[in-house]
Parts: C-alpha cells; sequence; structure tokens
C-alpha cells in the first residue's frame, strides 16, 4: 500500500482556500471580516475598556463578601483542592507500575469525601470555626462549592437511575424510567425554582433549608436525570458476551456489574459525562434569578455600583473568560483521561 505525500501548508491552502474563484473570494472577504473584528477588538481593550471594574471588584469576584479576616480559610481549601488535582495527574500520567498506580488511586478515591466534608467545614465554620452565613458566600467560591458540590452528588445517583433503568424489577424499573423522562421533559429554571419555593413544603416539618443547600438540591435532581442516560448508553454499548462470561465464572449480579460491566460502560461515557458537567457548571449562573451571589449574581451588584454604571461589557467579558478557563480544563482533563 503506497503512501499518500502529506502536504505542505502552502499546498492545503491552495487546494482549501483558493481553489476557485468563489473560494477565493469567500476566504478574502472572511479574512477581511475577522481582520476589523480583531483589531475592532484590540482597540477597545486597549484603548476604550475601563478595567478598574474589575481591578477594584477583583475581591468581589473571587469569594464575594466572605470577611476579609477569615480568608485564610478559602487558602487552606484552596490548598487542599491544589492537592488532590496534583496528586490524580500524578497518578494518570506519571506512575507506570500498575500496583502503585492502583493504590494511588484508591487511596485519592477515598479522600474525595473527608476533603469534601473538610472543605465545607473550612468553608461554612462551626466545631471551633466561626459559622460564616452563606449569604456571605459569592462569586467563584460560590460557583465552584455548588458546581463541584452538585458533580459529587449528582453522579452516582444517576449512575444508579441508570442501573434501575436497566433493572429486570417492573418497580425499579418503572419508578426510574418515569424520574428521567419526568426531569428530561422539564426546564432547569422551574426544578430550581421549586427547590428553592416547594422544597421545604413538601418535606416533613416544614424545614429551613438554606437557600444554596436547596440550589445543590435542584441542579442535583436535573442532571442526575441526564446523567443516567449517558451512562445507560454507555451500558447499552457492552457486548452481552461479558456479563454471560462473568456469570459462567462465577460472578452474581453486583460482582458483574460493579467490576466488570459498569467500569466499562462509563470509560465509553466519559465525553458525554464531562460534557454534562460542563453543562452544569455553566447552568449556575441561573442560580444569580434567586439571589444568590455567584458569578453572575456578583456581577449584576458591582454593575449596580454608581461609579461603574454602564460597564457591562467589562464585566461580564471577565466572567465569560473565567467561565471558559474552567470549562476548557475539564474538556482538556477528559481527553487526558480517556487516553
Amino acid at each position: 500500500m503506497m503512501n499518500t505525500p502529506q502536504k505542505t501548508p502552502l499546498q492545503w491552502v491552495r487546494a482549501n482556500l483558493f481553489n476557485g474563484w468563489f473560494n477565493t473570494l469567500l476566504t478574502l472577504f472572511c479574512g477581511w471580516a475577522i481582520a476589523q473584528t480583531g483589531i475592532g477588538l484590540f482597540r477597545w481593550l486597549t484603548t476604550q475598556a475601563q478595567w478598574a471594574v474589575v481591578t477594584t471588584n477583583l475581591r468581589l469576584f473571587l469569594v464575594g463578601r466572605y470577611p476579609q479576616d477569615q480568608v485564610w480559610r478559602l487558602w487552606m481549601v484552596l490548598a487542599i483542592a491544589i492537592g488532590l488535582i496534583a496528586a490524580s495527574i500524578f497518578n494518570a500520567f506519571l506512575v507506570k507500575q500498575p500496583k502503585v498506580k492502583e493504590r494511588l488511586n484508591w487511596t485519592i478515591t477515598s479522600l474525595i469525601l473527608p476533603a469534601t466534608l473538610l472543605i465545607l467545614w473550612l468553608i461554612g465554620g462551626g466545631f471551633g470555626l466561626s459559622r460564616i452565613s452563606t449569604n456571605l458566600w459569592g462569586g467563584l467560591l460560590l460557583t465552584l462549592l455548588v458546581a463541584f458540590t452538585s458533580i459529587l452528588l449528582a453522579f452516582p445517583f444517576g449512575v444508579l437511575l441508570a442501573l434501575g433503568r436497566q433493572s429486570t424489577l417492573p418497580i425499579v424499573k418503572g419508578f426510574c424510567t418515569a424520574y428521567i423522562e419526568l426531569v428530561r421533559g422539564l426546564p432547569l429554571i422551574g426544578i430550581l425554582f421549586m427547590a428553592q419555593v416547594m422544597l421545604p413544603l413538601v418535606l416533613p416539618g416544614q424545614p429551613n433549608i438554606d437557600r444554596v443547600v436547596r440550589a445543590i438540591a435542584g441542579l442535583v435532581l436535573f442532571n442526575a436525570a441526564y446523567l443516567a442516560e449517558n451512562v445507560r448508553g454507555g451500558l447499552q454499548a457492552i457486548p452481552r458476551g461479558q456479563t454471560e462470561a462473568a456469570k459462567a465464572l462465577g460472578f452474581n449480579t453486583p460482582l458483574t456489574v460493579g467490576l466488570i460491566v459498569l467500569p466499562q460502560a462509563l470509560k465509553i461515557a466519559i465525553p458525554a459525562i464531562v460534557g454534562q458537567f460542563i453543562s452544569l457548571f455553566k447552568d449556575t449562573s441561573l442560580l444569580a434569578l434567586f439571589a444568590l451571589l455567584e458569578l453572575t449574581g456578583i456581577g449584576r451588584s458591582i454593575l449596580a455600583q454608581p461609579e461603574f454604571l454602564g460597564r457591562n461589557a467589562e464585566v461580564y467579558l471577565f466572567i465569560g473568560l473565567i467561565y471558559w478557563v474552567f470549562c476548557f480544563a475539564m474538556s482538556r482533563l477528559s481527553r487526558q483521561l480517556e487516553k
């Protein structure tokens, strides 16, 4: 089989962008439009934009109205998060021995729950630390807290729903199917509204549930249904022979699902699952409608400051950049995980 010679960049440009009068005109027009847009954006960024609205309110963007004398707790939270992420990256890409990799993987996984509880204790206080009301949480701090707590809770819930929909028990399958189809037929804003307004009314005793907890509950209930369908797609992609071979070796159903079927299904569903996580992260911006001052909400409050009225472009461009950085990092991490 003969190898096709690779084209040089100049040959590729001629073959794809200037291979006729129409493509030539279209290429020149698109190039002119991109250049004009880029020049105009650069001129606005460097000469017209007033970035004082960002630099002056940077602390509000990052931690909201969190007390300044307690910010050291957030630095500890950041250190814990960076430590877990660094350990995961080190184990995924630098450790070569399978036994050491597996041992480190189990260690990191077992540390996620206690690390999450420690982070929540540091942020909220109690048990020796002064309590910080959730009304003072805001900005990037609240966005990350709500997003990643919702991810940690929605993922196992979604896996259980996917397994339940594949169950042979009619009651379990019917309940999971009804829940998934009902939630997927409702808009997220409606579920968030029900979580904020109706959740305390339907629970016994009508407890006074914190607004942040209600927001997390709404995001978890909504995203679990979509994650369940992503996982179910991975489960259906596993050949039936895998299950039959496991039964032939004497594995019972829980072992077959937990050790053979589910790991392969999750590997297949990684792109869809991470896509749902990214969507969840961006959906936290809807919480601004319920007076929760996450990134978008804190941006609206900053725009109400008299000295920064009308600086919408600078504020929302900065907020959009923050969202893009985190979403891009999640997508790149998922690609490395797939490899």
